[in-house]
C-alpha cells in the first residue's frame, strides 16, 4: 500500500495563545494534504478524476501532542481505508520523521469521510472506476485485518475450551 506524503509548512497566524497549533488550524492542513492528494496525483493528464467536486461528511481527530511553530513544515501521510459505492475514508497523520537523534513524533491522527459530489446536480454521485483504480493504490483495509484477528481470538477461544486446561491472552488495541 502507497501512502501519500505532503508537508504542510506553518505559519505564525497558526498559533493560538498557548504557543501551539489550535486545534481548528489541523482541519485546514488535513484539507491541504487531502486536495494535493486527490487533485494533484489524480490519474492523467485531462482526466475528469475528483474535479467535480466533493464534500465531506465528518472528520474525527485525535490530538496526541502538541506541535509548537518552527521553520520546518510537518509531514502529513494520509492514505485510504475505505472505499465505497459514493464514500471514501482517508487516514492521515501529522508527524515528524523519525531521525538519527529523535524518533517519529506523531501531532495529530485522523480521517475524513469524504463524498464525491455532482455540483451541477447538487447531489452526492457515486465513485467512477478510474478514481478507485486511483485510490486502491492507497488503501489499507484495517477492518479486514481486525475481523481477521477476531476470527483467530474466537477460533483460539473455542479450542481451549474444548479442551482441559485454561488459556488466557490479550489484545492490544
Amino acid at each position: 500500500m502507497a501512502r501519500h506524503h505532503y508537508r504542510c509548512p506553518l505559519r505564525w497566524a497558526d498559533m493560538d495563545a498557548f504557543g501551539h497549533v489550535n486545534n481548528v488550524v489541523f482541519l485546514r492542513y488535513l484539507e491541504e494534504a487531502r486536495i494535493d492528494f486527490m487533485f494533484r496525483l489524480a490519474p492523467g493528464e485531462g482526466s475528469e478524476s475528483f474535479t467535480g467536486g466533493s464534500v465531506v461528511a465528518r472528520h474525527e481527530i485525535d490530538y496526541k501532542l502538541p506541535l509548537v511553530h518552527r521553520h520546518e513544515p510537518v509531514l502529513i501521510e494520509s492514505w485510504v481505508t475505505r472505499i465505497g459505492a459514493a464514500s471514501l475514508t482517508i487516514r492521515y497523520e501529522v508527524k515528524d520523521e523519525a531521525t538519527e537523534d529523535a524518533p517519529e513524533t506523531v501531532y495529530v491522527r485522523a480521517e475524513t469521510v469524504v463524498v464525491p459530489y455532482n455540483l451541477a446536480a447538487g447531489r452526492p454521485r457515486r465513485i467512477t472506476a478510474e478514481e478507485r483504480r486511483f485510490l486502491q493504490e492507497y488503501l489499507d483495509e484495517p477492518e479486514a485485518a481486525s475481523k481477521a484477528a477476531s476470527k483467530a481470538v474466537s477460533a483460539s477461544a473455542a479450542a481451549s475450551s474444548s479442551g482441559s486446561g485454561s488459556a488466557t491472552g490479550s489484545l492490544a488495541a
